[in-house]
């Protein structure tokens, strides 16, 4: 399988160089309090220790949560997917926000899928530092189709299969959202399945990367994105306590 050539430590390594900004200034406020402990005292310097060690272990959870998800977790075996049905016949859309790590997956465990990769990044609308370093470090391949969220070049109710793994929540905008998965109900026939991978906002993920969490939807805000663009919710289940996968069917009650 494709995910046995994934470098050690790839996931984190990849985390920290995505989001080296981050990092960087993680380094200055540890920096800046190191030099603060030694020239303070009493109370003050007290309260720059807390500082000092709170930043330290919020690092070292952040990358150790990130090493399981991503590394240990055995997430890139796609083993997970074999817990749910879906048609192994027809076509598939796997479809990025410019930084595509499963394609070559899901093509080497689904061959007798039509497989189609798409990638609707849009510097203009998709504005996260991290998905421009992606891109820059792996450009899509020469098969990747650019779309616009609102215009995907198929044809309606021709779709078996569509994809979405840590994708959807770059687009920010509840609208553009909301509109992207009507395009997508729009693609995809009537037994068809949309699979949409997504860490939450939860405490789980707060504990993993702190402030960094609200980057992430919450449960209720996917549902209401779901609900708006009239899928059925077939499953919801945690591929680890960090992500989690929805499993979605066009809703038969709304057509």
């Amino acid at each position: 399988m494709a995910e046995l050539n994934r470098k050690l430590f790839q996931g984190t390594i990849n985390i920290i160089r995505f989001n080296i900004h981050t990092y960087i200034f993680a380094l200055i406020i540890l920096s800046i309090t190191f030099l603060g402990i030694y020239f303070s005292h009493g109370f003050l310097k007290v309260i720059l220790q807390l500082v000092f060690s709170g930043t330290i272990l919020t690092l070292l959870l952040s990358l150790s949560i990130s090493a399981y998800i991503y590394d240990f977790a055995d997430f890139y075996s796609f083993k997970w997917l074999d817990k749910v049905d879906l048609d192994k016949q027809g076509i598939a859309l796997n479809i990025h926000s410019g930084f595509d790590e499963t394609s070559s997956i899901l093509k080497a465990k689904y061959p007798n899928l039509e497989w189609k990769v798409m990638d609707f990044y849009d510097p203009t609308l998709h504005t996260e530092r991290s998905i421009e370093l992606a891109r820059k470090a792996y450009p899509n391949s020469s098969d990747t189709i650019q779309i616009a969220t609102n215009a995907i070049p198929v044809q309606t109710e021709k779709v078996s299969n569509v994809f979405l793994i840590f994708a959807a929540h770059e687009i920010r905008n509840d609208d553009e959202r909301i509109g992207f998965f009507k395009e997508i109900n729009r693609v995809l026939n009537l037994n068809g399945s949309i699979f949409v991978v997504e860490h939450l906002r939860d405490f789980n993920n707060f504990l993993a990367y702190n402030i960094g969490f609200i980057h992430f939807f919450s449960n209720t805000t996917w549902l209401t994105t779901f609900k708006e663009s009239k899928l059925e919710i077939v499953s919801h289940q945690k591929i680890n306590q960090f992500v989690h996968l929805y499993q979605l069917k066009k809703d038969e009650a709304t057509g």
